[in-house]
């Protein structure tokens, strides 16, 4: 199942997100849930970090839990919000370069 983890910052935490974000990395790396895709939640000029967003594949809400409470930027308290839901695929046009 695919799940979406929508992440946005407290204010102020760009120092502390920039200096955590080789251990953030790692834990991506090394984590067992399939990030289909990931990154950093920016301002409308591109510049500025201001959360995170994940697509995963995961077995249940649980795992997605576990894997979000676990990351250093939870830890850190980098995270104001953290939103996780589930997600039904219906398109994906990089593979085939047609609606599924």
């Amino acid at each position: 199942m695919h799940w979406i983890l929508y992440a946005v910052d407290k204010p102020g935490m760009l120092p502390t997100r920039l200096a955590n974000v080789d251990k953030h990395r790692a834990y991506l790396a090394a984590h067992p849930i399939r990030t289909l895709v990931s990154g950093p939640l920016v301002d409308d000029a591109g510049n500025d970090m201001q959360g995170s967003f994940f697509l995963v594949e995961a077995d249940t809400r649980a795992e997605v839990e576990d894997f979000n409470r676990n990351d250093p930027f939870w830890s850190l308290g980098i995270w104001e919000t953290v939103r996780i839901h589930a997600f039904y695929k219906r398109v994906d046009d990089r593979a085939a370069g047609a609606p599924q």
